[in-house]
């Protein structure tokens, strides 16, 4: 197995996100005790079972990416699908075991649960637009509300506006992306919003999440609950976001969907350090 394609196929700096977005709900739920090894175990469920996503994922868009991403590894040969398979399946077995040693019925509901709503979506939803949308966004909200159970924290009101701002704004960037993958999903007969109502009502929608994510990050300012950091941080992401909602606004081409697609990546990487910061 090529150690270049593995990592390719898994992407580590999407799993890592995960990881600390657990870590981050860790801090945000304010447990009495926080020990080191729930949180690395919190990081390790979240990364592995986001990898075992990220592998299904492909298995299943093989077709699609044959004509959208041929550079892939599994659509470019560099990774055959039984060993994908396996790497998938041992991904989701360390997930599941970091859950289960933490010894934590609630964990290991959640845990399965987030593996579960990734197979869905790759399996079928995918195929039935915004509301395939809605259950990947999820991926990126569950990870916070796991930090809490993990660490047998609180679900705090903070903690809940901020898996709303990302499950918002993973919405928003899913929507767009679509609107760049339309050739290779209509090949799936995947009824993205882009392909049912095309690509200015799916640029509107896009942009409607964003600015909607952005609204969610400013309830805890709103209600008193952000810190002075979280109040300053936060401003360089809204703006980003901001923008990429004007952005796709103004021209939704899939050629534009893509560039919008990566820059929100970033955007909501850098959101993560805002929500590391006001946890502090």
């Amino acid at each position: 197995m090529s150690l270049k394609a593995a990592f390719a196929i898994v992407r580590p700096l999407n799993c890592a996100m995960i990881g600390l977005a657990v870590i981050v709900g860790a801090f945000v739920s304010r447990p009495v005790t926080l020990d080191s090894i729930d949180l690395v175990l919190g990081f390790v469920t979240g990364f592995s079972i986001c990898a075992y996503s990220m592998i299904i994922n492909d298995y299943y868009d093989l077709e699609v990416d044959r004509v959208n991403q041929p550079e892939r590894p599994l659509p470019s040969g560099g990774l055959s699908l039984t060993r994908a398979l396996i790497l998938a399946a041992v991904m989701l077995a360390i997930g599941l075991t970091s859950s289960l040693v933490t010894g934590i019925p609630a964990a290991v509901l959640v845990a399965a649960i987030y593996a579960f709503l990734s197979w869905v979506y790759n399996f079928s939803a995918k195929k039935y637009g915004l509301a395939g949308n809605l259950i990947v966004a999820s991926s990126l909200a569950i990870p916070f509300i796991y930090g809490g159970v993990v660490t047998g924290g609180n679900i705090t009101s903070l903690l809940i506006f901020m898996a709303l701002t990302s499950f918002l704004a993973g919405v928003g960037r899913e929507v767009v992306k679509a609107m760049a993958d339309t050739e290779g999903d209509a090949k799936r007969r995947i009824k993205s919003f882009a392909i049912s109502h095309g690509q200015r009502a799916a640029s509107a929608v896009g942009a409607l999440f964003f600015i909607l994510a952005v609204a969610a990050s400013q309830l805890p300012v709103l209600l008193g609950k952000a810190t002075l950091l979280y109040l300053v941080g936060v401003i360089a992401p809204d703006l980003l976001f901001v923008y990429l909602a004007v952005s796709i606004g103004r021209k939704p081409s899939p050629q534009n969907a893509l560039v919008v697609k990566r820059t929100a990546l970033f955007g909501m990487l850098l959101g993560l350090v805002v929500f590391i910061i006001g946890a502090m």
